[in-house]
């Protein structure tokens, strides 16, 4: 920026490009950032979804055996089949295992945002055309927690 004695500020001829680059940066930092607590996010609701999904699955078969064995052990293996249940219904309302996947999609939509403003600020010129791109890899990153698995998009478990 160029100052003049009239008090009016002009722009340089770096001004458009520097903005642009300063724009690809708080974009680049932004999709560090989101791409970081998308995996924290993925994985908390991996855990979650074991911690609730193992011990449903053990529960329920402790009480189909414990039934099975004994008609003694029958109102045990009611209680535990009853605390297998629970579980399930909590990881059934909890969708832990869609929102894993979701914040596994966002992950690498965020990555991709993230390495694609690094590219671009590799380069001697940026232009709109590189921020336009930057914009809709970010809305495609936004709509990846909402998204659902495609054929050929799945993420693998890890």
């Amino acid at each position: 920026m160029v100052n003049s004695t009239d008090g009016i500020t002009h722009l340089g001829p770096d001004a458009p490009v520097q903005r642009l680059r300063a724009e690809i940066v708080r974009m680049r930092d932004e999709a560090t950032r989101q791409r970081k607590i998308a995996h924290r996010r993925a994985e908390f609701w991996a855990r979650t979804d074991i911690a609730l999904g193992f011990p449903a699955a053990l529960l329920a078969g402790t009480a189909g055996a414990a039934g099975l064995a004994s008609a003694d052990v029958r109102v045990a293996a009611a209680l535990a089949a009853l605390a297998s249940a629970g579980f399930a219904a909590g990881a059934s309302f909890l969708r832990s295992d869609a929102r894993r996947r979701a914040n596994k999609r966002a992950r690498h939509a965020w990555a991709s945002v993230e390495a694609r403003a690094m590219v671009a600020l590799a380069r001697e010129h940026v232009s709109h055309e590189n921020l336009g791109d930057l914009l809709e890899c970010r809305q495609a990153a936004l709509a990846a927690y909402d998204g659902e698995d495609t054929p050929g998009t799945a993420v693998g478990a890890g």
